[in-house]
């Protein structure tokens, strides 16, 4: 991503927060794992969409309209023997000259400057509630200067929540950022057709979700998110992270993995047989849900619902089940009672773009959003039948999902992941290409 988009996102954000106002937000902290082994770092989604900045223990400051200048980043110093362990530093001059701050301090100097900023301000932008440590921070900056108040000092009079107005933002994403998804869904479109043609029985699910890691890395991605790669009834566990049994010669193979890619995510989802053949039965579900997520997409257009797509798979995903026997009744009374919940009970889909599951109101007041260009959002209708009593044998313990990543664009939907085969009979054919 390029210092001017980070440039334009904050300029957006302080003509939001205005005159008198002050916007603060700190890095994600550390996290231990166990003992002295940390977890791999990761940056807050937040503080890096303005920012771009990559290391921990730094907090950024948007004063809008501050002569001194308006976008402070307060960060480690540099030090060559910590960096000698643990990596080089950015430094304060780093992050003047690369991060686009128009000044930086010392992250050990934070309580002696920062108060003074909130000083000469109405009001605090700020997430409250993410990170209870900086909070008690915020809390007691504000507190010295009511306690100060007698002397003259100005205390700020309102809170304001920030991840509202930068949340919103983050909704609608730029070329650049659809451009950095596709890249990320290319690289999980790759790792699923890895896995389709290795796939056999007598394996094992982490083997194949080797397979995937091995793919994301060797093109300098990571795993977005654990992978679910459940066979057979496990399928069926709709978060299903174990990946722990082997592989069995007719059942079907559920895979929701994706990879991020410079910060931001890709969500894939797709089902095939272990064996390289759907069953009847396991075809005609399949079949079901893949025109379940079809009629979801066509749906997923500019002045569309969000709840439009899900409708549609719905009315799809009942229609099925009825005509599989699995459902008893008139789709449109089904659909009003809920029926279909019983082996479809998820949403058909989540924002999608630096969160996995990204950040953004789906409802507007009382009403569903309305779908608008740049938009990102993930299409995955399923239908889970568990081995239960009432289930015809020949459909028990299948566990269909079919996941892509679509963009809201002008042109109609945008299939972020569209070069990964859906139709069962391509799936075969790529299962034999082996």
């Amino acid at each position: 991503m390029k210092p001017t988009e980070f440039e334009r996102r904050r300029r957006q954000l302080m003509r939001m927060v205005g005159a008198g106002g002050i916007a603060i937000l700190p890095a994600a902290p550390v996290r231990n794992r166990s003992r002295d082994v940390e977890y791999r770092y990761r940056q807050d989604s937040d503080f890096f969409y303005l920012t771009g900045f990559r290391e921990p223990e730094a907090v950024a400051v948007l004063v809008p309209g501050r002569p001194q200048g308006e976008y402070l980043l307060f960060c480690r110093e540099r030090n060559a023997d910590k960096e000698l362990w643990d990596g080089s530093r950015v430094g304060q001059d780093g992050a003047v000259e690369h991060f686009g701050a128009d000044d930086a301090f010392p992250i050990d100097d934070i309580d002696d400057i920062i108060p003074g900023l909130i000083e000469g301000c109405s009001r605090v932008y700020y997430t409250m509630g993410m990170y209870t440590d900086f909070d008690a921070h915020i809390a007691e900056w504000v507190n010295s200067l009511r306690s100060g108040s007698s002397r003259g000092l100005h205390t700020p009079q309102e809170f304001v929540a920030l991840d509202h107005l930068l949340h919103d933002m983050r909704l609608y994403k730029s070329r650049a950022e659809i451009s950095a998804m596709r890249k990320s869904a290319k690289i999980a479109v790759a790792a699923h057709e890895r896995a389709m043609r290795m796939t056999h029985p007598g394996l094992y699910e982490y083997e194949v979700e080797a397979e995937f890691r091995h793919e994301f890395r060797r093109n300098g991605a990571w795993a977005s998110y654990n992978p679910i790669v459940g066979g057979g009834a496990n399928a069926c566990t709709l978060h299903y992270v174990d990946n722990s049994d082997e592989l069995k010669d007719g059942d079907l193979l559920l895979i929701d993995a994706g990879c991020e890619l410079d910060y931001y995510a890709s969500d894939i989802t797709r089902t095939f047989p272990v064996n390289g053949r759907f069953s009847p039965e396991q075809r005609a579900v399949y079949e079901i849900v893949l025109e379940a997520q079809s009629a979801a997409i066509e749906k997923t257009v500019k002045g569309n619902h969000w709840n439009d797509p899900h409708d549609a798979a719905v009315r799809v995903i009942t229609k099925g089940l009825k005509k599989l026997g699995l459902l008893d009744g008139a789709p449109a009374k089904l659909i009003r009672d809920g029926a279909y919940r019983e082996y479809y009970m998820h949403r058909t889909g989540h924002w999608l773009g630096m969160d996995v599951h990204d950040v953004g109101d789906y409802k507007v007041g009382d009403e569903w959003r309305v779908l608008e260009t740049g938009m990102v959002m993930t299409v995955e209708p399923g239908i889970y039948l568990p081995n239960a009593r009432k289930i015809p044998k020949a459909f028990r313990n299948i566990g269909v999902r079919i996941e892509d990543d679509v963009a809201v664009s002008s042109k109609g939907p945008d299939v972020l992941s569209k070069g990964l085969v859906r139709d069962p009979d391509g799936i075969e054919a790529l299962m034999r290409s082996a």
